[in-house]
């Protein structure tokens, strides 16, 4: 029997095989089961990928989080464009843009009149800008969704830890809900208390954030002014944190969670049947800081990276938020828009074509015809199959046309049900024999399956293992995967930076210790916790004799609590790996928490090959150290 025989009579002959005949009157549809989403979740779920933008002082003061004494004179971008990092986001496929309008430091990129610690008093469009306003807008031609970032943590403010302070954050709160437009997002980051400037005091306070900031006040206030924006992260917000920056959702990450605080160990993987709508947020940057240095210029993310970074978490069901920080002039660098425009090449052509079209749909059960098979093939997301209420573990099958190697197996069930499916299988007709492709747990808003080769299959079809409810599935859908083209890796556009391609480990206390050296913030080299009596070390070779004016160290940026970077360091050079000058000692500032790139000078420079590093101690309690790069530069 030939394939166009064999599926016209599946088509017409349906209701003598597998699928029952439709009930004659309508069939209600199945009742929600579970947890279920908001509109506004449901609108910020269908985003699926957006950017982050950090933009402030912190680009002029190269620090990732600034400690609030810097003057607003240091913020003067050369060249200002947000055409241009609105153009970087859409060329990398992303949907809308997150601006970072007040970090840590408390400086404002708004004309704000509730503090002098803003854009007015600085030299950028002598004092008339507004960053925030000219992101704003270009979101707005590019046809991007916008959103903010205004950190709870002032470091700044004289009165941060006291409730006038509270006031202060409400007020700008509604500045910023009121000014610019509808608002997608609003984030409010978990750093809060510790060490700051704080009006000229410069002491440590400490706050309990739930307490000192009543979220759910400050939610509802976000809320009264943008009832579409989906809040971010504490206990009663829209959505949750991942539990870690390098951007890898847990496998799998169920959109619920307990009605408590956030626990970073349920935050990645979220708890299945748990009362709340919580979904994660997976979020990274496509540079190991979060803002722009310099010397990370040739530290930036591959497009293949990107492509991992997607399947981990866009794939897995959550949404990607890539952060694009911009340089001193006020632009993405080239580099960057290279590899996001590669990424973003390969994201739109390998999901142009759902292969699926055409084929036939066929189920072991079916609901009634507002539920049948076929609707898993009509691009709409409103519309699902379904089975009776009793039937849980149903099949169902795709009758494909011929010709059509896949491997990109796409899959979303209807979010307004709820997550009906606990565990599923994908299986493909090859030869005449099934084979399984596939098992994961959790469909929810997506499951995207990437295979290790395309497979050309007669039928492909999914077998629901476990559920407590009946199906509700709105699309399987079948793709061929277009790989990223490369782009070259940069030189650093600082001079003063020495790359450590082409360095090699002499010595080292543990195994692993290359890792330093492969310029990848994701990868770690990680040892059982040194102390003074127990140091621990590495010996690099730089490869020459070289005028060396400093390190610097990368921590490891995903922040397990079994792991933490160096609370200091001594280190000493050579000339001929035997004997050895000291070069300086001390402690990281701020590495714990900031989890940022230091950058440490020598009293003066030196000529010298080779460099030794000693930690004697962990920068907070924690079984292991972890550092992810090194490197050095010459002034």
């Amino acid at each position: 029997m030939t394939d166009l025989t064999r599926r016209t009579m599946i088509a017409a002959g349906l209701a003598a095989g597998a699928t029952p005949a439709f009930a004659a009157t309508p069939t209600a549809a199945p009742k929600p089961w579970g947890a279920t989403p908001s509109a506004r979740q449901l609108a910020w779920h269908r985003r699926e990928r957006y950017a982050f933008i950090h933009f402030s002082i912190n680009t002029f003061t190269d620090r990732e989080w600034g400690y609030g004494d810097e003057s607003p004179a240091l913020f003067n971008p050369t060249d200002f464009d947000p055409d241009q990092i609105v153009g970087a986001a859409k060329a990398g496929g992303l949907t809308g843009i997150v601006l970072t309008a007040k970090h840590h430091d408390g400086f404002c990129l708004w004309p704000t009149l509730l503090t002098e610690h803003c854009i007015r008093n600085s030299p950028y469009k002598h004092g008339k800008g507004d960053i925030v306003g000219e992101m704003e807008r270009a979101a707005r031609r590019a046809g991007l969704s916008f959103g903010l970032y205004l950190s709870p943590w002032d470091r700044n403010h004289p009165e941060y830890g006291r409730p006038a302070y509270v006031d202060y954050y409400r007020k700008q709160i509604v500045e910023l809900c009121t000014r610019y437009g509808e608002l997608f997002e609003f984030w409010f980051d978990g750093a809060n208390g510790g060490d700051g400037y704080y009006g000229g005091a410069r002491e440590t306070r400490q706050i309990d954030a739930p307490k000192y900031y009543n979220w759910p006040s400050i939610i509802a206030l976000v809320h009264q002014h943008q009832p579409m924006a989906c809040t971010f992260d504490p206990l009663g917000s829209d959505i949750r944190w991942v539990g870690n920056e390098d951007g890898i959702a847990g496998d799998p990450c169920w959109p619920t969670m307990p009605d408590h605080p956030y626990v970073q160990a349920e935050g990645n993987s979220g708890v299945r049947g748990a009362p709340l709508w919580w979904p994660a947020e997976t979020n990274t940057s496509i540079r190991p800081g979060w803002f722009y240095h310099a010397d990370e210029d040739a530290k930036v993310k591959s497009p293949a990276r990107l492509v991992q970074f997607f399947d981990e978490s866009v794939a897995r069901g959550t949404n990607m938020h890539l952060n694009l920080p911009p340089d001193r002039r006020g632009r993405i660098a080239d580099h960057d828009v290279a590899v996001l425009r590669s990424f973003g090449d390969a994201i739109r052509a390998s999901f142009a074509t759902d292969l699926a079209q055409g084929a036939v749909a066929s189920a072991s059960a079916t609901r009634g015809p507002a539920f049948a098979p076929a609707k898993v093939l009509d691009g709409n997301r409103d519309t699902y199959w379904s089975t009776p209420d009793t039937v849980t573990t149903p099949t169902l099958t795709l009758d494909v046309p011929p010709g059509r190697p896949f491997d990109l197996i796409r899959i979303r069930e209807h979010l307004p049900l709820g997550v009906r499916v606990t565990r599923f299988a994908v299986e493909a007709e090859v030869g005449g024999t099934w084979q399984r492709l596939a098992t994961h747990a959790c469909i929810g808003a997506q499951r995207i399956i990437r295979l290790p080769a395309p497979v050309s299959a007669r039928r492909v079809r999914l077998v629901i293992l476990e559920a407590p409810a009946c199906p509700a599935i709105s699309e399987f859908a079948l793709f061929r995967s277009v790989a990223p083209v490369p782009v070259a890796p940069p030189k650093s556009s600082d001079p003063t930076v020495l790359s450590p391609r082409g360095w090699t480990v002499v010595a080292a206390s543990a195994p692993g210790a290359e890792a330093l050296l492969d310029i990848d913030g994701s990868t770690v080299w990680s040892l059982p916790a040194p102390s003074a009596a127990s140091p621990a070390s590495v010996t690099l070779d730089t490869g020459k004799a070289q005028t060396i004016a400093g390190f610097s160290l990368t921590p490891w940026r995903h922040p397990t609590p079994d792991a933490a970077p160096p609370r200091g360091y001594r280190v000493e050079t050579s000339g001929d790996g035997r004997h050895w000058t000291p070069a300086g000692e001390g402690e990281f500032p701020n590495i714990a928490y900031a989890l940022s790139t230091q950058r440490i000078a020598f009293a003066a420079p030196v000529q010298a090959r080779f460099l030794r590093l000693t930690f004697t101690a962990v920068a907070k309690p924690a079984a292991k150290l972890a550092i992810a790069d090194l490197g050095a530069f010459t002034r």
